[in-house]
């Protein structure tokens, strides 16, 4: 595979290349070992292209866990206790809460990274709030988001999103005073 696109949001493309450069180097190793041609194996059962052979969100994803373990990047997860203050006439809640947790793909030395193969909302939470939310946490200074190229996505199965679609609405809203600094990396097949 290899980064076809580059999006630097709330300056992180600079951030990332001056503080963090080997994190970097290894996100970029990471992308480039993964053999793409492999990963053709889902077969599609949408009545818009049945029977054709697409990318498989969940080998892809395999593909990454496996490259970014090889280098010492780790999974992360925060246990969430929800607050039961706000419920009202005299509601109460149940155990169904009990485990929760948040989680970012890859951490490593204050770099969290997440790869994104799936819905549009999902790229969206992972840098405006999921992000954030591990800075304030005190687990990431920056992040990194691995997202596919249009050209890419459409090898997909329908719905998944893609980095020209995700850089213009970032453009569009602009950074905020709590958001990270995040460099978009977009990817392809060829």
């Amino acid at each position: 595979m290899k980064i076809a696109g580059v999006y630097s949001f709330n300056d992180g493309k600079e951030v990332i290349e001056t503080q963090f450069a080997a994190e970097l180097c290894d996100v970029e190793q990471i992308i480039t070992a993964i053999d793409s041609g492999k990963l053709r194996t889902k077969t599609s059962r949408e009545k818009t292209m049945p029977g054709k052979k697409l990318y498989s969100p969940r080998a892809l994803n395999k593909a990454f866990k496996t490259e970014f373990e090889e280098r010492g990047w780790c999974t992360r997860r925060v246990a969430c206790e929800y607050p039961t203050q706000y419920y009202v006439g005299g509601y109460q809640m149940d155990n169904s809460f009990s485990g929760a947790f948040r989680e970012m793909d890859f951490v490593k030395n204050r770099v969290g990274v997440e790869v994104q193969f799936g819905k549009y909302a999902f790229m969206v939470y992972n840098v405006c709030a999921k992000m954030t939310i591990f800075h304030k946490l005190d687990v990431i200074d920056v992040g990194i988001e691995v997202v596919p190229l249009k050209e890419f996505a459409d090898e997909m199965s329908t719905g998944v999103s893609y980095f020209e679609q995700f850089v213009w609405d970032l453009e569009q809203r602009g950074a905020s005073d709590i958001d990270i600094p995040v460099l978009i990396l977009g990817i392809t097949h060829k």
